[in-house]
């Protein structure tokens, strides 16, 4: 597709709205909704890549407590005709319906690729692409899997949730500094980038996850992009209809 004249495709992910305590999340929250203001005057489509929340489980009648202007604010734009696609991340892997229905936003479980203005886009949270990370690989095979799901369902809720929200804390402390870029030869969505290159062009790959916020050329006309996070770095990407740029958000 191409772009309207002067409209513009937002991306962003690695929210982790519920971490580390109830005041940063919502201080974090506000600042969302602010971003979402801002973006809404000149965004043809929005792209939120994964890991939204730090816990997210959805059971048939029950979503998790809280968010309320974040989702509420989501919920408006797409009623005003703002495009908008989700991502499942490692943190939100369990997402049923609740955006398809409520809010009326699709929800990717795998890596899409999308065309706007002549530029091919390969957009995916990123968890499980590439080499290495094997044993994530596999509790993902299982935590997908709809026998694993069913049975969870059976917990009450605030024991599922409750129990998703202690093994989220048990892993990496989004809260400190990340490892800084490690180079191609240890990236692993760099490598996933490059072998993909091996068959097609692609000219953006975006992908969230690794929190880092960082451009890095894998040829001269194909770019890996990191989204970076809403903790450190109140980082997005926005495609301008000529070239894809990270951007900061400088407001409250």
């Amino acid at each position: 597709m191409d772009l309207p004249e002067g409209k513009k495709i937002y991306f962003a992910s690695d929210f982790h709205l519920g971490i580390p305590d109830k005041a940063s999340s919502l201080a974090r929250e506000k600042r969302l909704c602010n971003w979402l203001d801002d973006i809404s005057k000149d965004a043809e489509q929005l792209y939120l890549v994964g890991d939204i929340f730090d816990v997210w489980f959805e059971y048939k009648n029950v979503v998790p407590k809280g968010y309320t202007r974040f989702l509420g604010k989501l919920a408006e734009l797409s009623d005003s005709g703002l495009h908008i696609e989700a991502f499942t991340g490692n943190h939100d892997l369990w997402m049923r319906g609740y955006f398809e229905e409520e809010l009326n936003i699709p929800v990717h479980h795998e890596p899409i690729q999308r065309e706007f203005n002549g530029k091919k886009f390969f957009i995916a949270h990123g968890d499980g692409l590439g080499p290495g990370d094997h044993g994530y690989k596999i509790l993902k095979s299982v935590l997908r899997n709809p026998v694993a799901q069913w049975l969870y369902r059976r917990l009450h809720p605030d024991t599922g949730v409750g129990m998703a929200g202690w093994f989220s804390r048990l892993g990496p402390k989004h809260s400190v500094e990340e490892k800084p870029f490690l180079g191609p030869d240890k990236e692993w969505l760099v490598q996933f980038a490059t072998d993909k290159l091996k068959d097609e062009h692609i000219d953006y790959f975006i992908f969230g996850h690794r929190h880092i916020a960082i451009e890095y050329p894998l040829s001269q006309n194909s770019l890996y992009v990191n989204l970076g996070d809403w903790i450190r770095y109140d980082s997005y990407a926005v495609f301008d209809g000529k070239e894809l740029k990270l951007q900061y958000y400088k407001g409250n």
